[in-house]
């Protein structure tokens, strides 16, 4: 199963961020930090090609801390990455974000001391977040604030660091379903690409084997349910989301389960751990392959009956 939602946009994405690179001292990548693998976009990773690279882990104080820890660990395993988890709770430790920058093996200042990065992000991932605490401010549309200087996607925060916004980058195609899920989960994919109640089946079934303690505390359960379809129905009993007849109304349930794993209040949850990423990118190389494979013998079929046509 693969998920479409953007068509076409890659090309052009692809050719700007090619572009931008070679004018750039180093890459700064927001992912979330509940879904570090997922919500990295595969096309910056292609492009960037040992180019110094900070990775800032947003949203931190929403995921997992020992999973964040494994993430960060994981990430810096590349020379060229450096890895830091950050939340709008800790504006202090982004705000040393120039610092950071100047000091990254590879990056050298210019003649004036600045640092030039291209800042990339999926949505609703904290990026004007970031730039409007880098700013002090919140950086208008115009750009014309004091302090900041912002011609087309140019933003001079003035204290060493520019940066280069990027396009939107989204790609059109996602070919691991679970990527997908977490995705819709987290709120980086609009509501309309994925029912929300098979996002909430998604979570729910999550949720009972990796965080069954935290479904326990919030919901005051004893006893959890076997299933992600009990579980959701139980939630619903318990929340009051019934339709006629007295019948959960899984729409209102999944709508609920959603919106409190979004806001942590079911507790800090992490949707992937490292080893979970490993694992699911090398079954989607492997259907890769297998689909290339085919591909290949399709097309020699096509070639081969074409000539056999041309015989006779």
């Amino acid at each position: 199963m693969s998920i479409n939602w953007f068509p076409g946009h890659m090309s052009k994405a692809t050719r700007e961020i090619r572009e931008m690179l070679p004018k750039v001292d180093l890459v700064i990548e927001i992912v979330d930090a509940r879904l570090p693998y997922s919500s990295a976009n595969p096309v910056l990773a292609q492009l960037r090609a040992g180019k110094p690279c900070l990775k800032l882990l947003s949203k931190a104080d929403l995921a997992d801390p020992e999973v964040t820890r494994q993430w960060l660990e994981h990430l810096e395993k590349d020379p060229a990455v450096r890895a830091l988890a950050i939340s709008t709770r800790e504006p202090e430790k982004i705000r040393r974000l120039a610092d950071i920058c100047r000091r990254l093996p590879g990056v050298k200042p210019d003649a004036t001391g600045n640092v030039t990065a291209l800042i990339a992000g999926i949505p609703n991932v904290g990026k004007s977040t970031l730039i409007n605490t880098l700013a002090g401010r919140p950086i208008a549309k115009a750009g014309n604030e004091p302090a900041v200087t912002k011609a087309q996607q140019r933003i001079d925060l003035r204290d060493g660091l520019v940066l280069i916004d990027s396009p939107g980058i989204l790609w059109p195609k996602i070919d691991n379903a679970n990527s997908g899920y977490r995705l819709a989960l987290s709120g980086a994919i609009k509501a309309t690409a994925m029912q929300e109640d098979d996002v909430a089946m998604f979570a729910a079934e999550y949720f009972l084997q990796a965080y069954p303690q935290l479904l326990r505390e919030r919901f005051r359960l004893e006893q959890l349910p076997d299933s992600a379809i009990e579980l959701l129905e139980t939630i619903g009993r318990q929340r009051g989301c019934l339709g006629s007849g007295g019948h959960v109304d899984f729409d209102r349930v999944a709508t609920l389960l959603i919106n409190e794993f979004r806001s942590a209040t079911i507790g800090q949850i992490s949707l992937e751990t490292p080893a979970m990423a490993l694992a699911e990118e090398a079954q989607v190389q492997l259907l890769r392959d297998e689909k290339a494979a085919e591909k290949a013998a399709a097309d020699k079929a096509r070639k081969q009956a074409f000539k056999e046509k041309r015989r006779h």
